[in-house]
């Protein structure tokens, strides 16, 4: 049976469509899946697809022309079939108003070849003539007349782009004399010719077609909820910080001597003494090892430390439970185990989610000092900044020590400021004089 085809919601924000070329022609068979037209919608021009087949029977919208959500562009149905009765009533009723049929066509996945690339992905451009560089002499084409601005189709402006031609001198066949694909194309084809060079010593500037391009890419599922969760940090949660510098020398001659006994893949870093610490340190003060649940507040008996991780897709914290109860070396293997699985999307839930406290170190990327967003429900995390040999005052002398800066951001609602320095005091210790975390 015939049927009005209308236009579909190809973007979330499209409120209309320009066609910009019809795949398929009157008559021709379709299949299901298959695209019809090409659609410059106000992101990117997209395929227009056909949920099931049937025949093209007539197109009510040309190349070039526009059509608002819902409104008939085409009628599809079955070979042969009487189609005055549609046309009849697309002609009395003119533009239709969107309905729910227009979900009958829907785009499929962005191809190369025909999906915009990042000078397409922006709404229809209006480009001020007087911004636009002198068209030449031998120009084939006087500018739009009306406005005074020329108005130009994503796909178009890419093409003058590319190929150097001078928007004012094409003549628009659009709705209201807006450039089009085609244009660009008849204007190659007569070769027209490229901007003229500005004089000697005069400023002349190149063809602008609008705002800086831009590409938008599908918000991955780790990133959302990367969002989701730090806005919810931030907002809510009543956040102070607390910085301490620490002197590094003990920590990091405890590392060497490690090491010493240990196979050049078992070798520990700074970061592992760092988490290996603060699991010591947070057994001591029950607060920072603890979130807030509106009702109550939850101690946690052992520190599950988040460690934080850098992958293509933003930041994941892989946890090691129990940290306090582990060595430097089973520390140290157990986060090259889960950061190689998190750079290979391979963490199950459960190894980066319910850490008791987290700790990100930008130190190996020159970072001194820096403040990091608490992963709720927890009640703080630190921010570790790199060693840097650093003159320091000792017994009224300047000497060279590795300094290290080191802030906390608490949770105000369950780490108060003299918890939360008594904290950092003891953490402080521990790594300047390592033998305190046997007491």
């Amino acid at each position: 049976m015939a049927e009005k085809f209308l236009m579909p919601k190809l973007s979330p924000t499209m409120e209309e469509g320009q066609i910009s070329r019809w795949v398929k022609n009157e008559g021709d068979k379709f299949d299901a899946n298959e695209t019809l037209a090409e659609v410059d919608t106000d992101k990117a021009t997209m395929e227009m697809t056909a949920l099931s087949g049937g025949t093209l029977l007539k197109i009510l919208k040309g190349e070039g022309e526009t059509a608002a959500l819902g409104e008939p562009i085409a009628i599809i149905g079955n070979a042969g079939e009487d189609i005055a009765g549609l046309l009849k009533e697309v002609s009395s009723n003119g533009s239709a108003k969107p309905a729910p049929a227009a979900e009958k066509a829907e785009p499929v996945s962005e191809k190369p070849e025909t999906v915009a690339k990042e000078g397409e992905k922006a709404l229809e451009k209006e480009i001020p003539q007087e911004k636009v560089a002198p068209a030449p002499a031998a120009a084939a084409a006087p500018a739009p007349a009306g406005s005074g601005r020329l108005i130009v189709s994503p796909i178009a402006a890419r093409m003058a782009a590319e190929n150097g031609v001078d928007l004012k001198s094409v003549a628009g066949s659009g709705p209201n004399g807006r450039i089009i694909k085609r244009d660009i194309e008849e204007a190659l084809a007569g070769g027209v010719k490229k901007p003229a060079a500005a004089a000697a010593k005069a400023f002349t500037p190149s063809t602008i077609v609008g705002a800086s391009p831009f590409q938008d890419e599908t918000t991955s599922q780790m990133r959302r909820v990367i969002a989701s969760r730090l806005a919810e940090s931030i907002g809510p949660i009543p956040t102070f910080y607390l910085t301490v510098e620490i002197e590094m020398d003990n920590a990091l001659a405890l590392r060497k001597q490690v090491n010493a006994n240990l196979s050049d893949d078992e070798k520990i870093s700074v970061n592992d003494v760092i988490v290996k610490v603060a699991a010591m340190a947070l057994l001591k003060h029950p607060f920072v090892n603890a979130s807030y649940q509106d009702k109550t507040i939850r101690f946690y008996e052992q520190a599950d430390i988040g460690v934080a991780v850098a992958v293509d897709e933003g930041l994941i914290t892989p946890v090691v439970r129990g940290a306090n109860l582990k060595g430097f070396a089973e520390i140290s293997a157990e986060i090259k185990d889960l950061a190689a699985k998190a750079k290979a999307k391979k963490l199950q839930p459960e190894e980066y989610t319910g850490a008791t406290f987290s700790i990100s170190n930008l130190g190996m990327f020159g970072i001194k000092e820096f403040t990091a967003i608490i992963n709720p429900p927890e009640s703080g995390i630190l921010a570790v900044g790199g060693a840097t040999p650093t003159p320091v005052v000792r017994d009224g002398e300047i000497v060279i020590r590795n300094m290290m800066q080191v802030t906390m951001s608490c949770d105000h609602r369950v780490v108060d400021g003299a918890t939360g320095a008594k904290f950092l005091q003891t953490f402080k210790q521990m790594l300047e004089n390592p033998v305190m975390m046997l007491m």
